[in-house]
């Protein structure tokens, strides 16, 4: 871990369930400070119990909507209020919807974009002046192996997953010399509430075409959020997307 930012100040957007829960939970298990962002609050306050007691130094909910620019940057506004600073921002939140591109309303669309994309761009903007002032930062963004092969029936979330791996890419060459890491973490379908939208016969089919045969579990993507804000583990990291993904890509 970096000692010299020990303990990290962490903001980790859609932290109330799923795969930001999971990350936020082994943060706190490394004694960091954390801040849970998520629009559920009752979810969010059970996490932020959860993080406590799991360890973490400090622990903060706050309840906004990242599709709302004002919700995408709350989080890094509370870490900037609570500890004038921060060190890892996990941009996680997202939603997950299914139909057809012919059937897609724009409003589908734009969501989509809002809550998946551009909220990282937000709370990217916001926590990048203060990570590059104490020269150390890392940025994990949760894009998903659909960002690369892409998915039918998910135009707008794959497009948006896709959009968030070069988001990440032209980042991390703009502030990797200011020793601000930014990556990306590509998961294959876990078995969170966020698939819950999508029918079974689509899950059966995905499972039945990845080499492991299964979906994967939160907790089995959480420790490459670690390795990727790790000191030194997460060092050479540099614009990489890494994908726990059950074998369903293989770059």
């Amino acid at each position: 871990m970096n000692d010299s930012k020990y303990p990290r100040r962490c903001v980790v957007s859609g932290a109330a369930s799923g795969i930001g829960r999971a990350i936020a939970l082994a943060f706190a298990a490394e004694g960091d400070r954390l801040v849970l962002l998520d629009r559920d609050g009752e979810r969010l306050a059970q996490a932020v119990i959860s993080c406590r007691d799991r360890g973490g130094a400090e622990v903060f909910g706050v309840e906004a909507d990242v599709a709302t620019p004002a919700g995408a940057s709350a989080g890094v506004d509370a870490a900037l209020q609570y500890w004038q600073g921060i060190d890892i921002l996990v941009n996680n939140a997202g939603l997950l919807t299914q139909a057809p591109c012919t059937q897609l309303s724009l409003a589908q669309w734009d969501e989509m974009l809002d809550v998946d994309l551009r909220s990282a761009f937000l709370a990217s903007q916001r926590a990048l002046p203060a990570m590059i002032a104490q020269r150390w930062g890392r940025i994990i963004n949760i894009a998903s192996q659909l960002g690369l092969k892409g998915g039918a029936e998910l135009c707008h979330y794959a497009a948006a997953k896709a959009g968030m791996i070069g988001f990440t890419k032209s980042l991390a060459l703009e502030v990797s010399s200011d020793n601000v890491l930014v990556n990306a973490i590509a998961p294959g379908p876990i078995e969170t509430p966020l698939v819950d939208g999508i029918s079974a016969a689509w899950k059966a089919a995905k499972a039945a075409e990845l080499p492991l045969g299964r979906f994967g579990r939160a907790e089995e993507v959480a420790p490459t959020a670690l390795l990727l804000a790790s000191d030194p583990g997460g060092n050479l990291y540099c614009g990489q997307t890494l994908g726990p993904n059950s074998g369903d890509v293989m770059p």
